[in-house]
């Protein structure tokens, strides 16, 4: 028999199989688009926009227009807030959704520097800046909704169904960047090819956004209290300590998370001066690999707790950092340990956050927390360890996470039960 959540509010209700499905289908295209984009970072950008620098400068600059989205996220929160006030969530989260994906397509069509000169890295940045507002704005509250309707007893695997979304949206980026670099040569792949990508975004995008829609606007599974925006000041002057902590719990992660998928590929391509189609089957498998991990964090959760989980998968993440010297000759020595051990610690890390919130600021709450780590955890993680790496060497890029590590050692344990 499946399970149905019934809204006091509407007398209705809804399968939580269908939430499940609609959680998974929505973080997957949000995460396939996002490393779409970052492969493209890594393996497009530096030749097709910035070919008069030297490639690793211009992998640096490719790397800091990546960072531009993330910048931006607070700032389309902000949207969010004043949109969801005044139209509902349903069609706050359309625009956005709206909004990213015509900034996608738009640099699915972007024109290269001969091309065009300087309005290509223009035109980049600017819609690099649309897609961070987008992103910002679209906040659902969908996870919020799933581990409200999850079984007292089942709070862990209930709580990293929306991470699958990270490793399963890598899986799928990377397999289309594998076979069109596969079937092209590297010119038909930086002139044209990996255009796709990018329209394929738009497709996937346009399928979850009906999805998430058609579960939003039954308004069935969390009090009304909850979904509701908080005053901005209140929010800020009350919710200080959680905002702050829950904002460095899921950094150490986050980073891992491009150190195993776009710095190798940027780094292979600076070492070898080809497209790194080995890096992106090796990442592949790996990812798998961190499905794994984020399954296994949901049982191993459910026997425990949630923050037991996050606080003693770091250790595992700084060993495996370890083994990022092993990219100049052996690059599956870190990239296959590394996706296995980053899976059990993103499992959890954004299960620990609602709950740091009184319910009538957690759905803002939430949001700037996860915005705000984006920024510290993720932005500019390939841009600082390509840095760090081209002046210093690979041991830099270690020392980078293990700082993420500690950082998110001390926030796990100074959260509040």
């Amino acid at each position: 028999m499946n399970t149905h959540i019934d809204s006091a509010d509407h007398g209705h209700s809804v399968e939580l199989e269908d939430l499940v499905v609609t959680v998974i289908m929505a973080r997957v295209t949000d995460y396939f688009g996002f490393f779409v984009y970052g492969i493209a970072s890594a393996l497009v950008f530096p030749q097709l926009i910035f070919p008069f620098l030297s490639l690793e400068t211009g992998l640096l600059a490719s790397f800091a227009m990546f960072s531009i989205a993330f910048l931006m996220r607070p700032f389309g929160g902000m949207v969010h807030r004043y949109l969801h006030a005044r139209i509902g969530a349903p069609a706050t989260v359309t625009i956005a959704l709206i909004l990213l994906g015509t900034a996608t397509v738009a640099i699915g069509l972007l024109p290269s520097y001969e091309a065009a000169g300087i309005l290509a890295p223009l035109l980049l940045a600017a819609f690099r800046i649309i897609q961070g507002v987008g992103l910002g704005a679209s906040w659902d509250g969908l996870t919020m909704q799933l581990k409200h309707a999850a079984p007292a007893d089942r709070q862990g695997t209930y709580g990293m169904i929306p991470q699958l979304g990270a490793p399963i949206g890598f899986i799928v980026a990377a397999a289309v960047f594998y076979v069109l670099t596969g079937f092209l040569t590297p010119e038909e792949f930086i002139q044209w090819g990996w255009r796709f990508a990018f329209f394929a975004v738009l497709a996937v995008n346009l399928v979850a956004l009906f999805a998430r829609l058609r579960l939003m606007k039954t308004d069935l599974v969390l009090p009304a209290k909850v979904m509701r925006s908080a005053p901005l000041k209140d929010l800020l002057k009350t919710q200080k300590k959680p905002i702050l902590l829950s904002t460095f719990v899921p950094l150490a992660s986050y980073a891992m998370f491009h150190l195993v998928t776009i710095f190798p590929l940027g780094y292979i391509e600076i070492e070898t001066g080809h497209l790194p189609q080995s890096i992106l089957l090796i990442q592949i498998i790996g990812a798998t690999f961190a499905v794994c991990g984020v399954i296994l964090s949901g049982i191993v959760a459910d026997q425990s707790d949630r923050r037991s989980v996050v606080k003693w998968s770091l250790p595992f993440l700084a060993v495996t950092g370890i083994f990022i010297f092993a990219l100049n000759g052996a690059p599956w020595l870190f990239i296959l340990p590394a996706f296995t051990a980053l899976g059990f610690a993103h499992g959890q890390a954004g299960a620990v956050v609602p709950n740091r919130f009184k319910p009538e600021y957690r759905y803002d709450g939430t949001a700037i927390a996860t915005n705000l780590s984006w920024i510290v955890g993720a932005a500019f993680a390939p841009l600082v360890a390509m840095g760090l790496t081209q002046f210093l060497g690979l041991w830099s890029a270690a020392i980078y996470l293990l700082s993420g590590v500690v950082a998110s050692w001390i926030a796990i344990g100074m959260l509040d039960e």
